[in-house]
């Protein structure tokens, strides 16, 4: 039986979308082959041992120690902690853009998901999208800004309504669909609050389609499956507050558009240089053209989530789907500790 931390919370807008998905993970884990070990991160960075993920007491701080390997979480009083593989299960800053991916580089650790780069490639929206570009994926267009946004130069370009996006964050956090200058301005000044960065791109009328992918060297593809709403556009209270999106699984979609998704998305995960998991969402227009819109490294994993539900569709089961994640995670380790780090003088 295998020791994993499951790693929640973190310094993120997305900190409570990460419990959520945690506290599923935990529910749907295989007992049998793992046994889990509850590590929280609260909102100011703090890490916590915790025992019961229903009921956070925060009363056991952690650290971690580089190059210890299996026993890289270490107690205030001295204690070292035995773990296998970590699940890291946070969304968004400080946990999909490459940043805690490099820690479990530099502790010596397996973990789920992809590795530093194609973490933090897949997170930045304006990296990813320029470099999905020169791979020929069609997406829709776009503008970035630091700083200050250029209205003139987004109106030129685009008519309303626009969308307005933090450049390194998911599950809608920040983001707004504008019709208007006014609009506009007070969309790239929230946009602003979460990121120095933030990109503007057109509107695209079409199904909002979602599709899940699993494997490192091989990855394969999931059925996708469409997200209808009324609220315009799935919103982080449409996706965990209000619940009120309907989730279509299988989409229904005609075949060659299906086969077309599963391709892009498999392209779209091996151009990110993304590993284990990722689910790539997109836009198709009059039921037949495929438009990309971003890949995401750690998915939601709630109840409600897409990425599970459509590897359920698909054959896999939710306990047998984390099971593989941490098999793909360990194999990545394992084929990268074979490789020298060190010059023979």
């Amino acid at each position: 039986m295998k020791k994993i931390a499951i790693l929640f919370g973190g310094r993120s807008a997305e900190h409570e979308v990460s419990l959520s998905s945690a506290k599923s993970i935990s529910s749907a884990l295989d007992k049998n082959k793992f046994e889990p070990i509850f590590v929280f991160i609260d909102k100011d960075g703090t890490w916590y041992k915790e025992n019961d993920i229903e009921n956070l007491k925060r009363s056991e701080k952690l650290f971690v120690v580089p190059g210890a390997g299996e026993n890289f979480l270490v107690s205030e009083r001295g204690d070292r902690y035995q773990v296998e593989v970590v699940f890291p299960v946070l969304h968004g800053t400080f946990g999909e853009d490459g940043t805690i991916q490099g820690l479990f580089e530099m502790a010596g650790i397996p973990f789920v998901s992809s590795g530093v780069l194609g973490s933090s490639l897949s997170m930045d929206k304006e990296a990813s999208k320029k470099l999905l570009k020169h791979d020929g994926i069609l997406q829709a267009e776009f503008l970035s800004f630091r700083e200050k946004i250029d209205i003139s130069k987004v109106e030129r370009n685009f008519d309303y309504p626009v969308f307005v996006k933090p450049a390194n964050l998911g599950s809608s956090v920040g983001v707004n669909k504008v019709s208007n200058r006014e609009e506009l301005q007070k969309a790239a000044q929230e946009a602003f609050l979460y990121d120095s960065k933030i990109i503007v791109e057109e509107f695209i009328i079409g199904k909002e389609i979602e599709c899940s992918v699993l494997g490192n060297e091989n990855p394969q593809a999931s059925l996708p499956g469409e997200i209808s709403m009324e609220d315009g556009f799935y919103t982080y209270k449409t996706k965990y507050i209000n619940n009120t999106a309907k989730l279509i699984i299988p989409a229904d979609l005609p075949k060659e558009i299906e086969n077309e998704i599963r391709r892009v998305a498999v392209k779209a995960f091996k151009a990110l240089c993304c590993l284990g998991m990722a689910r790539v969402d997109f836009f198709v227009r009059n039921n037949k053209e495929v438009i990309l819109n971003e890949v995401n490294t750690i998915p939601g994993f709630t109840n409600i989530s897409m990425y599970p539900k459509l590897w359920e569709a698909t054959g896999i089961s939710y306990t047998d789907l984390i099971t593989k994640l941490v098999e793909l995670g360990i194999d990545v380790y394992e084929k990268k500790s074979k490789l020298k780090t060190l010059l023979d003088l």
